[in-house]
């Protein structure tokens, strides 16, 4: 049996399902399909393994602000993680690659790495293992090999993979001719009617030793700062914390570019199984199994004489209707609400852009901002107050702080609450509050084995979430 290190590339602008992904909370942490998020679905699939087939523990790279949130939802997978390593600054997936090359190959050479970007949607999990299979071979032989879609439709979002011929039916791995960057509509029918084209689906599997090599051919300038950035990696809370001056000093660069186009050792393995990298909300609306009229509803919404129409609310507090719609996408959230028309799902970024140029907060933070020990969400914001909903994981606590500027009113309205105001400590039950006077030296703590929700009412000339001394905080936050 072949082991494989799974590598996860876990970053994201989240643009594309704007308003429920955005940069703060991309796609690949939300149950978009399914009650899975994307990440956990992705990391699954590639666990665990088969008699011929078998994964070690993952290697994760991402930002420090999803690092926590990575660790939780892989918690609660039942996955552990090999490593997560934490990129100082965003530097495409050649560096990252390229990082995990490296941390491999200083175990073993030979060591075989999956790399996979963290928010597809693969439903036939032995497809694709099988698809893999196949890929051995090719990489056994010094290939480095990626994973090419057979397309449905005629997509635009997508790259392409020219081969020489049409795939064989056993999907035996082939020679790449070239590369194609994404189409416009014409030409993306054109690829698709000629039957050797198949989507880029940014997935690889090489040997560590093969990949740097590779780098060394084609990508030399990165090998000195990326092997400097984990060379003086750091320990953090069970992270691994790249160098950041040196990991600055790379390239900001995509494999495809920097290695993949100009490799001569590259296979292709075709991949004829669903698959989607949910790019846009039309893609959702295809993976979600629309009804007879075309129609995608989420409990919260209701279509009436609709068709071909995405309706989803986030909200169970927020019915969402729709009446005579054809091909319309209506995605509605508590702070914000999407309307377009289906064609025009890959322009959803310009939504974002329009409300980063007016400054909205809605371009890019979550109604829930999520915290290493647990999340919060503002419910009401006046001049000079803001009520919150507050979860706390079982175990978890805030940091001991203090506020220059409010005082805050603390009601348990779910489980047990350990509280610390100065000097005195005690246990904040259901239906009872207490007070924290501005100034006081206070932290929040969970220690029962059920989470602990609490509504917190802050009043005070500024209710901002910078006005904050931490004196302890366990997840080394300043």
């Amino acid at each position: 049996m072949k082991t494989i290190t799974p590598v996860l590339l876990c970053g994201g602008s989240g643009t594309r399902l704007w308003p429920l992904s955005r940069k703060s909370y991309p796609k690949q942490f939300v149950p978009l399909v399914g009650e899975e998020t994307l990440f956990q679905a992705s990391a699954k699939r590639l666990s665990g393994g088969t008699d011929a087939l078998g994964f070690a523990a993952p290697m994760v790279l991402t930002n420090a602000d999803f690092r926590f949130i990575v660790a939780e939802q892989l918690q609660s997978a039942g996955i552990d993680p090999g490593a997560i390593l934490i990129e100082p600054s965003v530097r495409n997936t050649a560096p990252a690659i390229l990082a995990a090359a490296i941390r491999a190959a200083a175990v073993n050479e030979n060591s075989i790495l999956l790399v996979a970007p963290s928010d597809h949607v693969v439903p036939d999990v032995a497809a694709f293992h099988a698809a893999m299979i196949r890929g051995l071979s090719a990489v056994e032989q010094g290939q480095i090999v990626t994973f090419g879609i057979k397309p449905t439709h005629a997509e635009t979002a997508y790259g392409y993979l020219e081969l020489p011929h049409a795939p064989d039916a056993d999907g035996a791995p082939m020679g790449l001719t070239r590369f194609v960057e994404k189409p416009d509509a014409a030409q993306a029918q054109t690829l698709l009617e000629a039957g050797n084209y198949l989507w880029n689906a940014g997935i690889f599997m090489f040997r560590a030793g093969n990949m740097l090599a590779a780098f060394k051919d084609h990508a030399p300038d990165l090998l000195t700062p990326v092997q400097r950035a984990v060379d003086e990696a750091e320990e953090d809370l069970g992270f691994l914390r790249l160098a950041p001056d040196p990991w600055a000093e790379a390239d900001d660069i995509s494999i495809d570019y920097a290695v993949m186009e100009r490799a001569e050792n590259l296979s292709v393995v075709p991949f004829d199984a669903d698959w989607s990298d949910l790019g846009g909300w039309d893609a959702v609306w295809r993976e979600s199994g629309p009804d007879a009229n075309g129609v995608v509803t989420s409990n919260s919404a209701t279509a009436i004489d609709c068709s071909n129409t995405l309706l989803r609310s986030e909200s169970e507090r927020l019915e969402l209707v729709g009446i005579g719609l054809d091909n319309i996408m209506a995605v509605a959230m508590n702070d914000a609400v999407l309307v377009a028309d289906m064609s025009r799902a890959q322009d959803v970024k310009l939504a974002v852009a329009a409300l980063k140029e007016k400054g909205a907060d809605q371009a890019v933070a979550f109604p829930k901002d999520h915290r290493p020990w647990g999340w919060f969400e503002s419910l009401v914001v006046g001049n000079r107050f803001q009520v919150k909903r507050i979860l706390v994981h079982p175990g978890a606590s805030l940091s001991l702080q203090s506020h220059f500027h409010r005082s805050e009113h603390w009601i348990v309205v779910e489980g047990t609450a350990r509280v610390t105001v100065d000097d005195d400590v005690k246990l904040v039950t259901e239906n009872q509050s207490v007070y924290i006077p501005l100034g006081a030296v206070h932290r929040m703590e969970n220690p029962g084995k059920v989470p602990m929700v609490l509504i917190e009412v802050q009043t005070g000339a500024y209710v901002g979430e910078d006005d904050i001394v931490r004196y302890e905080d366990v997840y080394s936050r300043k």
